[in-house]
């Protein structure tokens, strides 16, 4: 589909979506993107030129079917991937992939740190066609040995570079955090919990000298802007627990990068920040209204954030809940959590409870926001519930095999997808026959609303004699 956009725009000077939206261009993804979200073409131009909202298309990457995160987009949910040193098969990692598309994840993050990390990238873009983002530092550090002191800025841009050119569309580089912020650390309870945001503690720890990635800033938008690769600027100091939460270390990045975010579009390279993180329930709203004050209203990415630190083993839960809660105030994309988060490396099962609980949340927050047609495949369901067409009731849900999974468990017989009960109330309790049954005596209904009426005049008549 891209194939012919492209070779229009070979020749380009600059081929970044926010390039063309400043030159009041519309282009086909932007088409694209305005047909599946029912917005204007020139509504979309707009907001991608003002950069509140992104369209993640690296131009090596022909396959990719567009999409848009922004406010004036539906809500987002990003699924994780990747290997790990102790986990890493190509193939495992394209089976996440396949789980990542079938349930609809709308972006998906190559997080590898293990095996042949060109050849899993390769792999996993080939077989998608939704936007790929990565965390660079991961291939990085790898490529140097995993001895975070050899990391040089030529090895860094290296990895960038070719990253872009297979296809990657968005990078998490984690370029706010800087040497002042250190002393901020030391008043949390957990320290830093983001992998990139650590290695860049220890790099600037032993060298004495500022974070490479806001040094090398210019040249990292270079490459971006070559590719038309999107930045997502990674909150290294996000709290990993609720009592971290909203402290100087972290809103103090916030405010660099709402200042990185500028650099960036300048050159026209597009830009979504992320958040934390670990929240309470109650500072969630703040966190949003805060990064589209020293964010400028770029699209905020956020992971999670959970609501309590207890639920091991049932993260996907707990974050889901502030997910909905970011997603209904401003936040742009959810980053999905699995069950396994804080325990191991999730398998392909566990993509599919974190898609499906983030998949949740995004809709859960498109309704809360009033977002056109959002509501529509609710009242839908309604209408299959209520006449009991279970067939239509597995179409419609967001985990279609789970659901007729769990009706079949009891009544599996193809005869019991015509029955007008499930097995939790069987045909004598539902209260949805009962109901149909009322309704289908409609003169019932009025002679009891007569005599009702009737009995309610008689006892005033009594009262005032």
């Amino acid at each position: 589909m891209r194939a012919t956009w492209l070779k229009e725009r070979e020749n380009d000077p600059v081929r970044t979506q926010m390039f063309y939206a400043k030159k009041g261009i519309i282009t086909g993804e932007m088409e694209y993107v305005a047909k599946i979200e029912d917005l204007s073409p020139e509504l979309v131009r707009s907001e991608v030129a003002r950069g509140r909202m992104i369209i993640p298309a690296n131009v090596m990457h022909e396959t990719l079917e567009p999409m848009a995160i922004g406010i004036a987009s539906k809500c987002k949910i990003n699924a994780n991937i990747g290997s790990s040193a102790i986990a890493a098969d190509i193939e495992d990692e394209v089976e996440k992939m396949k789980v990542s598309q079938k349930y609809k994840a709308d972006t998906a993050m190559d997080l590898s740190t293990g095996g042949d990390l060109d050849e899993i990238r390769k792999a996993v873009i080939n077989a998608s066609v939704i936007p790929i983002g990565t965390v660079p530092i991961y291939q990085i550090l790898h490529d140097v040995g995993n001895k975070i002191e050899d990391l040089t800025i030529e090895v860094m841009l290296d990895v960038l570079e070719r990253q872009a050119k297979q296809g990657v569309s968005y990078f998490t580089i984690h370029a706010g955090f800087l040497l002042e912020t250190m002393p901020n650390i030391a008043k949390r309870k957990m320290g830093i919990v983001s992998r990139g945001g650590s290695l860049m503690a220890a790099w600037m720890m032993h060298y004495h000298r500022e974070n490479p990635f806001y040094t090398a800033f210019d040249e990292i938008l270079d490459i971006c802007a070559k590719y038309d690769v999107s930045l997502s600027l990674g909150d290294s100091l996000r709290p990993g627990c609720l009592a971290d939460a909203s402290d100087a270390a972290q809103l103090g990045e916030l405010k660099v990068l709402g200042d990185l975010t500028l650099r960036a579009w300048e050159r026209d390279v597009q830009v979504m920040v992320e958040g934390p993180g670990h929240v309470p329930i109650n500072q969630i709203e703040r966190n949003m209204k805060i990064q589209r004050e020293l964010c400028h209203e770029a699209p905020f990415y956020i992971l999670g954030p959970l609501v309590t630190d207890i639920a091991a083993g049932y993260d996907h839960i707990s974050s889901a809940i502030g997910a909905a809660v970011g997603g209904w105030h401003g936040a742009a994309m959810l980053c999905y959590v699995t069950p396994k988060e804080h325990l191991g490396l999730p398998n392909a099962d566990d993509v599919r409870e974190g898609i499906i609980a983030y998949k949740i949340a995004a809709h859960a927050a498109d309704i809360a926001r009033g977002r056109k047609g959002a509501r529509d495949v609710d009242d839908a369901m309604s209408d299959a519930r209520y006449t009991f067409d279970w067939e239509k009731q597995f179409e419609l849900s967001l985990d279609g095999d789970r659901a007729r999974e769990y009706h079949d468990e009891t009544l599996p017989q193809d005869v019991f997808k015509e029955a007008e009960f499930c097995s939790m109330c069987g045909p004598k309790f539902c209260s949805y026959k009962i109901t149909q049954e009322i309704m289908d005596n409609p003169e019932g209904i009025q002679r009891i609303i007569d005599e009702s009426k009737a009995k309610e005049e008689a006892g005033e008549a009594a009262a005032l004699a």
